[in-house]
């Protein structure tokens, strides 16, 4: 997206068809100069380029019937070869790039274009995620695939979808831009590669044309001011350039959205709840098109933030899982690359199984069995000596992940698992989730992530910065992804896993002796 004050001109591309409205209204009337992009923003940004490029040099090599569009030249240039490719009727492009259309500020490009038997072009992307999972169920329809080096579309029983509706309206904007020009497959079908470059997904582009004509339609009447928006907390303001200012206005209205985000706001703004004081006091049955849980705990929420008040208990007595062994455990990945870390705390003693190799690497598999192999023997010697034992982690689905993926990738490896052995081991007793045990027995008006219900049992971080998402960058520069590796950011890495572990283990240990009296029940706090 990118907006140009004065000029009159406002340029439409396909993220900001999934992006905030209100973000792209600001943009549009006064657009930050060289606002800095988010660090995680990017992280990603450069991980899908050189995604992009590993996929570009893949194909080109493997059959010399491409053109390609330099990457280095001016937007002109390359739209002007784009065109030339396209009137000349090339079979395969990489990089075009379309001319942008003057009327309605339409831009964009796809990385493949590939001609049909008519003569039209199916626009294909590539995409630094996931685009289909393997299908577990005859209840799935299966994807339709076809080789990454030719178009064959075939059902995949193989796959099922992975849905990414940001990529189908990608889809659906470079086919209006082909249909302009006269150059859209008649098909109505277009393609993703995705992470793992071992498919190439198909989608019908019909499908998702209405809604994005929709959304188009919608940002063309805010860009001419026929149209109002409003700041509305939503998970994109994490990394927008404009949350500060946003931020500033929802609190001095102390609008619903800083305590029911997302979707969830517009529900409440629909029954006529646009503030936090007008949720505390409502104690009607949930309005209508409520479908996000209990209400009840929206209005504890609220009420707990004109309080100030961290955490609520659901419960008359808060309790979790404890045993004579302990481990908590928590793991560093990088992206969809692998997990490269696995920290344990036993006895206060932090043990790490890692590799300091750049990702993606084979030695991912020499840490993870020997990280395997150290669980399962701490848990067979605490049983063998008639002791309960217990591992902890904080959101497991992570965990569970790459416990199951590293177990595929590296099956026959010293100390790999089997999958059925790492399932009998998460499904069991044995492996205890402080996330769920939280969710379960409070409500969280702040957000129930590991960094804001653990400060409240009296944990901080060592590092001021430490995140999941810094990290990330961390961690480019401890493997030398961009330049020398850098020790330091190694050492970085170190120490917040080891408070994470330690987090976790302040908690449940907060949550077995002091919890009960610091934190309030529902009850009381709607009674106050």
């Amino acid at each position: 997206m990118e907006a140009r004050a004065g000029s009159g001109r406002v340029f439409i591309d396909a993220r900001t068809l999934t992006g905030c409205r209100h973000r792209f209204h600001l943009d549009c009337i006064d657009p930050i100069p060289d606002a800095e992009t988010n660090p995680g923003v990017r992280q990603r940004r450069e991980a899908a380029a050189s995604f992009r490029e590993q996929v570009r040099l893949a194909l080109t090599a493997a059959d010399p019937d491409w053109v390609q569009i330099d990457a280095d030249g001016d937007s002109a240039e390359r739209v002007a070869a784009t065109m030339l490719a396209c009137r000349n009727g090339a079979q395969k492009i990489w990089g075009g790039l379309l001319p942008i259309e003057e009327n309605s500020g339409r831009r964009g490009g796809a990385e493949i274009l590939l001609r049909d038997a008519a003569g039209g072009y199916r626009p294909v992307i590539v995409v630094n995620h996931k685009v289909t999972d393997p299908r577990m169920s005859d209840d799935v329809t299966a994807a339709v695939t076809s080789d990454v080096t030719r178009w064959d579309p075939q059902p995949d029983p193989g796959r099922k979808i992975r849905p990414q509706l940001r990529d189908q309206l990608r889809l659906a904007h470079i086919y209006r831009m082909l249909q302009a020009h006269g150059l859209a497959s008649p098909s109505l079908q277009g393609g993703v590669i995705g992470y793992g470059f071992d498919c190439m997904l198909v989608h019908d582009v019909a499908q998702v044309l209405d809604e994005y004509d929709g959304r188009f339609d919608d940002l063309q009447a805010i860009a001419r001011g026929d149209l109002d928006t409003a700041p509305s907390l939503i998970s994109e303001c994490r990394v927008c350039p404009w949350a500060t200012r946003c931020r500033a206005e929802l609190a001095v209205a102390r609008d619903v959205s800083l305590v029911a985000s997302g979707s969830r706001a517009d529900v409440l703004r629909a029954a006529g709840i646009t503030t936090i004081d007008e949720l505390a006091a409502w104690r009607a049955d949930a309005p209508e098109g409520w479908q996000y849980g209990d209400f009840r705990d929206v209005v504890v929420t609220a009420t707990a933030w004109q309080r100030d008040v961290p955490l609520v208990r659901r419960v008359p007595h808060v309790s979790v899982t404890r045993a004579d062994v302990e481990v908590d455990v928590d793991l560093e990945s990088y992206q969809e690359h692998g997990a490269y870390l696995w920290g344990t705390l036993l006895d206060g003693q932090y043990r790490a199984f890692l590799t300091w190799q750049p990702l993606p690497t084979t030695d991912e598999g020499r840490a993870f069995g020997e990280f395997w192999t150290w669980l399962m023997r701490t848990r067979a010697d605490a049983l063998a000596a008639g002791k309960t034992f217990a591992a902890y982690c904080y959101s497991r689905s992570a965990e569970d992940k790459w416990l199951l993926e590293s177990a595929q990738r590296f099956a026959g490896m010293a100390g790999v698992p089997s999958i059925e052995e790492v399932r009998e081991f998460i499904d069991g007793p044995h492996w205890v989730d402080i996330y769920q045990a939280v969710s379960d027995q409070f409500i969280c008006p702040n957000g129930k992530g590991l960094k804001r219900v653990a400060p409240v049992a009296g944990f901080s971080w060592r590092d001021p910065e430490a995140s999941g998402e810094a990290s990330m960058g961390w961690y480019r520069e401890a493997v030398g992804y961009d330049g020398e590796p850098k020790l330091d950011q190694r050492s970085r890495i170190l120490t917040y896993n080891e408070d994470d572990v330690l987090a976790t283990m302040t908690l449940r240990e907060w949550m077995t002796v002091a919890a009960n009296d610091q934190i309030p029940t529902a009850a009381e706090l709607l009674a106050d």
